[in-house]
């Protein structure tokens, strides 16, 4: 089979063919990248010199792969990152125990002082004993149509083509459900939606309105130099799901739906990537049929979530994107030996027919040993070639 390039064989993949080889992700979005330590210890297994490594996420200390490594590893995606709450005027405050930081949306993250892994939430911003609608529609959300939050990610989509990547988009903010935990606080939004659906409904249309407004004004600039947009909603537990798939079919399916086809309608050959972790068995056929074309990060350890059995019954309808090693245990806790076991097992599952691209599930984070990184890529190269 004719060599492609790394643009080539992603949409290849996309479109449910075998390209050359299986296409491979690492950090083009903020949900299948790397710890800032965990990648300052792979550089340094892979001989590369000591680099100031830069964030596409500060919230979760999430590496920005530089070229080097990008180019060492054959990584066949690279990822833009509109300026948004977790990367963009992140203002450290030394508290005590804490560094604080208090966001655009009014959300208060902490993370201990001086060296912790990543941020954590510890107060909403609407928590108010009785919460109206006026309190919602009220709150000083942030202006997600100001262009400079693009600025400059035309020219870097082009040189990223240029080059012969595939382009990845990242959403500006968590998705409507998620984002609304982080807005009033999880336990209530899950509380209002049992007990008081329709304020539920007012925040959520309040997100929806601001993801619009987002892509509205991105998606004229950007939609013909991307190739995947994404949106990061999760709605799956170890073992089930966070909410009833009859709560999500009737409070918020509808509205991400909207959402899917107003960037279809902007960009209508950009490929739609919804990322869910945990066990979401009961809801692919909802999200296939609101327009997701790609399934992140195939939470393979999650009740339900069978690489074969996922592949049999929905191969045909979604790529799956990730699913390639065990987060959980494999990759930080196993030897080099049973992260290669799993790697294999994963790739013979997901990778038949097409529809694969390899990603770990969800982030490297901090305590992988850089042995472990490196016998997964080594498996992949391996056993990652169609014939």
């Amino acid at each position: 089979m004719k060599r492609m390039n790394s643009r080539e064989r992603v949409l290849t993949t996309l479109n449910h063919q075998e390209p050359d080889r299986i296409p491979f992700d690492l950090g083009s979005v903020q949900v299948t990248g790397i710890h800032t330590v965990a990648y300052q210890n792979l550089r340094d297994a892979l001989g590369l010199p000591p680099v100031d490594v830069h964030m596409c996420d500060s919230i979760q200390q999430l590496a920005l792969p530089d070229d080097d490594i990008i180019q060492r590893l054959g990584v066949d995606v690279r990822g833009l990152f509109p300026l948004n709450s977790h990367n963009w005027q992140v203002t450290e405050e030394p508290a005590g125990e804490y560094w604080l930081y208090h966001d655009e949306w009014g959300i208060t993250h902490r993370r201990p002082y001086p060296d912790g892994l990543y941020y954590s939430i510890v107060e909403v911003p609407v928590d108010q004993a009785e919460i109206t609608p006026d309190d919602i529609t009220n709150h000083s959300w942030p202006d997600m149509a100001d262009p400079q939050r693009i600025a400059g990610l035309r020219e870097q989509a082009i040189a990223y083509r240029e080059a012969g990547y595939a382009v990845v988009i990242k959403d500006p903010f968590a998705g409507i459900f998620e984002m609304s935990q982080r807005i009033v606080g999880m336990e209530r939004i899950m509380m209002m939606m049992a007990t008081e659906p329709d304020l539920a409904g007012v925040l959520f249309d309040e997100l929806l309105g601001l993801k619009l407004s987002f892509w509205e004004m991105a998606l004229p600039t950007l939609g013909d130099v991307v190739d995947v947009v994404t949106y990061a909603d999760d709605y799956g537990t170890q073992q089930s799901q966070l909410i009833s798939p009859r709560m999500f079919r009737k409070q918020l399916k509808a509205r991400i739906q909207t959402l899917f086809a107003c960037i279809k309608d902007l960009a209508p050959h950009v490929k739609q990537f919804f990322h869910s972790c945990g066990n979401v068995r009961p809801l692919i056929p909802d999200y296939i049929e609101i327009g997701t074309d790609i399934l992140n990060p195939v939470h393979i350890r999650a009740a339900g979530m069978e690489p074969v059995a996922l592949k049999q019954e929905f191969g045909r309808d979604v790529v799956f994107w990730g699913g390639g090693v065990d987060t959980q245990g494999a990759l930080p806790s196993g030897t080099p030996e049973q992260v290669k076991d799993d790697v294999r097992r994963n790739i013979e599952a997901l990778a038949p027919g097409g529809g694969y691209v390899f990603n770990t599930v969800h982030n490297i984070q901090a305590d992988v040993p850089p042995e472990n990184i490196v016998a997964m890529w080594e498996t992949l190269q391996e056993y990652g070639v169609y014939h």
